[in-house]
Order: structure tokens, then sequence, then C-alpha cells
């Protein structure tokens, strides 16, 4: 029998591609010898390449906002690799250290946003690539740093990295139907975000390493900087363009092929439906080298009357942005749905891992409890991104088969309502209790941190619904929001006294209240 368009899901050898639009019905996560295994992987190794980049630049002795950057936030991260190296060489103030964020974070929501505009142009796989070229850049420029003007400038351009979060989601959106598309983009992004605390043990062990080979700290930062981060940023860019591919199409110019119930570059699919070949043809094509276009892919075709659910999302494909296009989706109340949630989620977890770590450590204090221990304690919000925010988008895609898309948005505002519940109680916990205890702030943050997290991934399972013939603009538009709440929830953290109780429960109220504002904007039915 036939598999139904929604009985696939995770799936880790085997491609079932739906024949109107050639994208994948199942997210083969082991398998390599698919276009559709290999740019999922490459999308998740390009945010790993720019979270290594910012790892080392954690704050000496974990300056609250520093050590915990170990994921999404890293890029802006920059501050001191291990205690306070490159805080003591450059002597850096506290000040100086949040504006270096701020620009940062400025730079990348401004990225994020223009990428999406070049992401329906070109195609995710070009601006990736673009972006970890040009990234590296100034990466390699960092160790020639010495005022903290020459920090600004540099993070400033550093941010760019950021914006790879946006064709990184935009790319496993071309290749992923909507019945799983919410676990890929997901996956992509929670693993990529994760990814960063492994490889802050790697740059720990690096700078050590070179202080023990008689390298003196303002120095080891500079060649530790140089050694990995910059290899690994234009290796990723480089595998990017060599065995990526735009489309599963081909080139991102036949794009608008896909989009039948046949492809004239695949050979004719056999009565039974059972297996598909992509020929030899294009073995030599420069915009096609290194994918998969050489190699035979054996998929599984469900037959299109099994497809109960026709979205619009079947039929879409991106288009260039014009002035018209813009103002009529910025314009559109669906287009503020995801990214005035995005704002209070992403944005929330930017200020979370840029001050939690102070906080413990305002709370708890002592001869046993340092620095140190605060920030290993506050980076586990970001590291529970390994199953909490691919979880979310599971769950989008899982309500998407039995309530369709508003499936989808009831459940983003069921996670945003609880984010701000459990932050407006962490909050009133902490102002209530002179000496809070330890275990139960943990506890309420791991609980915090889930629902947080799920929604960032119930959030990108449910933008591809949203204007989805401009998806790269849309991609854009929500990344640049989460970055715009990350400085939004930054400024209430700064301006409320230690230990920040109030801090907890007025961004619990922000999330609480736009969330339940956006509740009433309609969505597509599928």
């Amino acid at each position: 029998m036939a598999a139904s368009s929604f009985s696939q899901g995770v799936n880790l050898w085997e491609v079932v591609i739906n024949p109107t639009n050639l994208k994948s019905k199942t997210l083969p996560l082991v398998s390599l010898r698919n276009q559709y295994s290999i740019n999922f992987h490459l999308s998740v190794f390009s945010i790993l390449a720019l979270l290594l980049q910012f790892i080392h630049f954690t704050p000496q002795r974990l300056h609250a906002q520093d050590l915990v950057l170990l994921h999404s936030l890293s890029w802006f991260a920059f501050a001191p690799l291990i205690p306070d190296a490159i805080k003591q060489d450059l002597k850096l103030t506290p000040a100086q250290i949040g504006n270096s964020n701020v620009v940062a974070l400025c730079a990348t929501l401004l990225v994020r946003v223009l990428a999406g505009p070049l992401i329906d142009q070109y195609g995710p796989r070009k601006v990736m690539a673009g972006l970890l070229f040009l990234g590296a850049i100034p990466s390699g420029l960092a160790g020639t740093v010495y005022t903290a003007n020459g920090l600004y400038v540099i993070r400033f351009f550093i941010g760019i990295l950021g914006g790879t979060f946006v064709p990184c989601q935009a790319w496993t959106t071309v290749f992923f139907d909507k019945n799983v598309v919410g676990t890929a983009n997901a996956l992509a992004g929670g693993w990529g975000n994760a990814g960063g605390g492994v490889t802050f043990a790697v740059m720990i062990a690096l700078y050590n390493g070179l202080l023990s080979s008689g390298l003196a700290s303002k120095v080891a930062w500079r060649v530790a900087f140089a050694i990995v981060p910059v290899p690994l940023l234009l290796l990723v860019a480089t595998s990017v363009m060599v065995f990526g591919t735009d489309h599963p199409a081909g080139k991102w110019s036949d794009r608008h092929m896909a989009i039948a119930h046949g492809n004239p570059k695949l050979e004719q699919v056999p009565e039974d439906g059972r297996t598909l070949a992509r020929p030899d043809e294009s073995k030599d094509d420069p915009e096609k080298k290194g994918g998969l276009a050489d190699v035979q892919v054996h998929v599984t075709l469900p037959p299109l009357e099994d497809s109960n659910m026709v979205s619009e999302l079947d039929y879409a494909v991106n288009e260039p942005l014009t002035l018209e296009l813009a103002l009529k989706i910025i314009s559109t109340p669906l287009t503020w749905l995801p990214a005035l949630a995005y704002f209070t989620t992403f944005g929330y977890e930017l200020a979370i891992d840029a001050n939690l770590a102070n906080v413990l450590l305002s709370l708890y204090q002592s001869k046993t409890f340092g620095q140190t221990k605060a920030g290993y304690i506050a980076s586990i919000f970001g590291l529970l991104n390994i199953f909490a925010r691919p979880l979310g988008g599971h769950f989008g895609d899982l309500v998407y088969r039995k309530w369709g898309v508003p499936g989808k948005k009831y459940l983003l505002i069921f996670f945003g309502v609880s984010q701000g519940l459990l932050s407006l109680g962490l909050g009133i916990y902490i102002d209530s209790h002179h000496h809070p205890s330890l275990a139960v702030v943990i506890v309420l943050l791991i609980v915090l941190a889930m629902a947080n997290e799920a929604a960032n991934g119930v959030n990108f399972s449910l933008v591809p619904h949203c204007n989805p013939c401009s998806n790269g603009f849309m991609s854009g538009i929500v990344g640049g929001m989460g970055n715009f709440g990350g400085i939004v929830y930054a400024m209430v953290f700064r301006f409320q006294p230690v230990p920040v109780g109030k801090a907890f429960w007025i961004s619990g109220i922000i999330a609480m209240a736009i969330n339940l504002l956006i509740s009433v904007i309609r969505v597509p039915l599928v």
C-alpha cells in the first residue's frame, strides 16, 4: 500500500519525494547519498561554524553574559576568551563589553533582514556561502584589535555571521515538504545552536594548550582565533558551494520546473511509482558540480491522490522581491504573527543567555559558588536546544497533520504564553525569597527553557506557511525580529537591580501580552 502523504516523517535512510514539488517527505538523517541529506547537514555545519567562530570570545571568569553564550547568542558574546584574556588585554570596562554586544546584535539584525531578499533572488546556498566567506574576513582580523573602538568595528562585521541562520532555515524549507519542514528547520537551528556548547570545550582546551606551550595570554587568544575559526569558516563555505545544491530541481533558476506533476529532468517514473533516478546529464555543470545530480537516488513516490491536504506551500516558489511585494508582505497581519512571537521567544532566549550567569552569581556567590560554576549552570539553558527546539518543530508537524496551520499557530501561542507564565513565576519566586533555593531555580529554568526553545521550533514550522512565495524575506523578518527582541529584553535586564527578579516577571508579562494579542491573527487552513 502506498504511503499516505502525512504518514512520513523522520526517516534515517529513505527519501520519499513529493512529485508535486520534488521536496522530501522524510528527513533521512543518516544517509549522505542524496541531496536532501547533504544539504540538511551542510546547513547545520554552517551554523556550527559561525558558533565556533565566537565561542572563544566568552568573558574570562565568565562575566555572566560571557561563558554562557554557547549557542545562538554566541555571535554577540565576543568579550574575553576564557578568564579575562581579551578583557584584560584590551583593558575593557563592563560598559564597553555591553556596548560591543549591542553593536553585534544590531549588525546581525540588519544582515538577517537583508539576507532574506537575496535568498529569494539567488537561493539560500549562495547566500549562505557568501555570508560565511565574508564573515571569515573580519574573523581573520580579530587578532589585530587593540582598542575598544577596534572591538566595536570587528564585532559589527563579525555580526554578518549571525545572519547565516536565515539561509539555514530557508534552505531546509526548500528541500523538505510541509509534513516534515518543522522538524527539519528545528533540527538544523537547534543542533546548530546547541553545538556551541561542544565547541566551547574545544576552544578552552586550545587556549590552555597555547598557554602551556609558553605563549602569553594576549598572544594565545589571538593565535587561537586564527587556528580554528577562520579555516573552519572557509572550509564550510567551500563545502556548501561544492557539495550543496540550490534546489531539488537543480539550479535556482530552474526552481519553477519542480512545480508540476512531474519534472522533465527526471526519468519516467514506473507505473508502480516505486523508484526514481536522476540522470547523469549535468555532471559537468558548475552550478551542480559536487551535488547529487550524478548520483542515483532511489525513492518511494506516494501517488498524488494520497495528499488529502493541498496547501499553497505545495506549489509555492520563491520569487524575487519587488517594492510592491515587500509592502504587501509588511502590511499583511500574517507576517507579524511569527515575527512578534519570535520577538518574545528567541529575544528572551538571547537575553537570558546574556544575563543568567550574573543573576545566579548575585544570588549564590560564595567560596564554593563562583563565576565559572554560575556560567556552567547557566549554559544548560542553551544546551537544551539539542532536543527542546527539535521537539517543538516536530510537535508542529504532528499537530499540522490533524489540525492544519491553525494547529501550529495555537501550539506556538501555548508555548509562548507558557514561557511568560514561567518567567513571571520565576521572577516572583526570586523576589519573594531572601535566599531562593538553587534547586528550585534550576528546575524552573529548565522547564522555562523547554517552553521557550520549543516555541522557537514551532515558529519556524509555521513560517513556511506565511507568504510562502517569499520565504527568504519572511525568514529574514522573523529572524531579525528575534534579534530585536534580544535587544529589548536585554534593556529590561540591564536596568533592573540585582537580583533582577523583577526583570523576569516583566519579561513574562511582555511575552504573555504579545502572544495573546497575536492569537487573533488568522492563518491559512492548510
